[in-house]
């Protein structure tokens, strides 16, 4: 079914509108354990999802499923805290609704942050990787039936290409990386359906086709928020190996673990780049 016929975006923006009827300069979709990147910011108007018409409800421990707008570094910046996932049964409208939603609150940057499993032993737990592109694994394609269905939304792009990271956004953020004394990998990134881990096998089959890290979610949003005209900057949190990297056995508890343990340099990195973001 194509998009927006389900669910009325304008109908979810106005209710939004209604809580906080500011614009925010940039917005974050905040990944498993990274949810507290938000806590820092002031005049915060907080709304949760069951507030927001047609939102779908968070099923995975490390998601809130709220939308936070308040004010970083002198611009106003609305937070998704935490996000949806086809391992829960979720469709592609489900999916890509939050990002949907910010296009139709004028929203031209987003900064994406995720939990992944590194597929190079030298990039580590606890490293921060810029993502530089994805590789879609999923069989599904998260543009299936988008179209400008709603007045809240604007001309959609259909390019034929769909990554959708913005490389001169990205080079300015290695820039801030570089003055703060943060290490920053770059890589692939590779979305798979979950909810299992990958197998050996198929990590080893990751890595020959050119994939750096790998997690499940994501793309999704990325697709869709490029072809409504965002700027898009991505990051994942390097949480652990992936299956057969290391020893340890994979679990979800361990990943927003790590997750924390990288916060306090993520959240340096997104105070500097949000404080060099043109204000609206």
């Amino acid at each position: 079914m194509p998009v927006n016929d389900t669910i009325d975006l304008k109908t979810a923006v106005d209710a939004i509108h209604a809580r906080d009827g500011r614009r925010p300069d940039v917005a974050m979709i905040l990944g498993s354990g990274l949810g507290s990147l938000a806590d820092s910011a002031a005049n915060a108007t907080i709304i949760p999802g069951s507030d927001i018409p047609g939102f779908p409800t968070a099923g995975v421990t490390g998601h809130m499923g709220d939308l936070l707008i308040g004010e970083l570094s002198g611009k106003v910046v609305a937070f998704m805290r935490g996000r949806f996932h086809r391992y829960e049964g979720h469709d592609e409208d489900t999916l890509t609704f939050p990002v949907r939603i910010l296009a139709g609150m004028g929203v031209g940057r987003l900064i994406v942050t995720n939990a992944a499993g590194s597929l190079h032993a030298e990039m580590k737990a606890g490293s921060l990787m810029r993502i530089t592109d994805h590789i879609n694994m999923t069989g599904s394609n998260p543009l299936l039936g988008l179209r400008n269905g709603s007045e809240a939304l604007p001309t959609v792009d259909r390019r034929p290409e769909a990554t959708g990271f913005n490389a001169a956004w990205g080079k300015e953020a290695d820039e801030i990386a570089r003055d703060l004394g943060i290490p920053l990998d770059h890589g692939v990134y590779l979305w798979t359906l979950g909810p299992s881990y990958e197998t050996p096998a198929e990590i080893r089959f990751f890595k020959r086709i050119g994939a750096d890290a790998v997690g499940m979610s994501t793309v999704p949003e990325v697709s869709v928020a490029s072809r409504l005209g965002m700027k898009v900057l991505g990051f994942s949190a390097i949480t652990n190996l992936g299956t057969g990297l290391g020893e340890a056995e994979l679990s979800h508890a361990d990943v927003l673990e790590v997750g924390k343990s990288i916060h306090g340099k993520m959240e340096r990195l997104t105070l500097a780049i949000v404080a060099a973001i043109p204000t609206n």
